[in-house]
């Protein structure tokens, strides 16, 4: 995800926009946990579109450390299995914002639970102000509340942050009726509508947060996030993905 290409701010399909990256993401070949290797590819591909004139805002799941919906499916309390999950979000965007200022980016982790030793709590008007000063903010623990999965809570951000779109970094690159992987002849779509997503269960993400993208009408565009060079181009328009909206 490394791009050199030079970009005018004009140029942008999509100018301030929210990536939405699972914790699985960030575990690279490891199988557990973080790999800053892995995290330091990524920073690369959000660092250049960024010195370009993007304004870019994060959301990282916390998969790769714990999940609430796992930690409840073993008898733990759902509630507190998910707060769980929610600091394992905060771990994933220190880390990430470790990777980005170590290759010169400033970057603000803002938190939907108050930690104030370790990062800033989330505030609206600071972090739209940090994405002005060409800052890259970090939104982590979810929506601070129990029974919302981070998908929901970057709908939310994408939302408040009166984003262009939100933009699902994934392992293919983009939409299909199936998992590509499991199955070979599975139909790739290059769009779709919120409503052709719930209604044929895609499992793009999951439901209330498709709804609450639909209804603030920003298009949620879903890329290989691995592939290099395609942060670049899904903000320029060229890049491979699926675009879903509401035509």
């Amino acid at each position: 995800m490394n791009e050199t290409t030079e970009t005018s701010r004009s140029d942008f399909r999509y100018k301030r926009v929210l990536l939405k990256i699972s914790g699985e993401a960030l575990m690279g070949d490891t199988g557990f946990g973080i790999d800053m290797a892995t995290c330091g590819r990524f920073a690369k591909g959000i660092a250049a579109s960024v010195k370009a004139g993007a304004e870019i805002c994060l959301v990282i799941g916390g998969g790769n450390i714990f999940r609430g919906l796992a930690g409840a499916a073993q008898g733990m309390e759902r509630a507190q299995a998910d707060h769980m999950g929610m600091l394992a979000t905060v771990m994933n965007a220190l880390a990430m914002q470790s990777a980005l200022e170590a290759i010169g980016v400033p970057t603000r982790v803002q938190s939907a639970i108050p930690m104030h030793t370790v990062c800033e709590p989330f505030i609206r008007r600071k972090a739209i102000r940090h994405m002005e000063k060409g800052r890259i903010v970090i939104f982590a623990a979810g929506t601070g509340n129990p029974y919302f999965t981070t998908d929901t809570g970057a709908a939310l951000r994408a939302a408040e942050m009166g984003c262009d779109a939100m933009l699902k970094g994934t392992q293919v690159d983009g939409v299909y009726s199936a998992d590509p992987k499991k199955v070979p002849d599975a139909d790739r779509y290059d769009e779709l509508t919120y409503q052709d997503v719930l209604a044929r269960d895609l499992r793009v993400m999951d439901a209330s947060a498709v709804s609450l993208l639909r209804d603030s009408n920003i298009p949620i565009v879903v890329f290989n996030l691995h592939e290099e060079g395609s942060l670049h181009n899904v903000l320029t328009g060229q890049g491979v993905c699926t675009v879903i909206s509401n035509t």
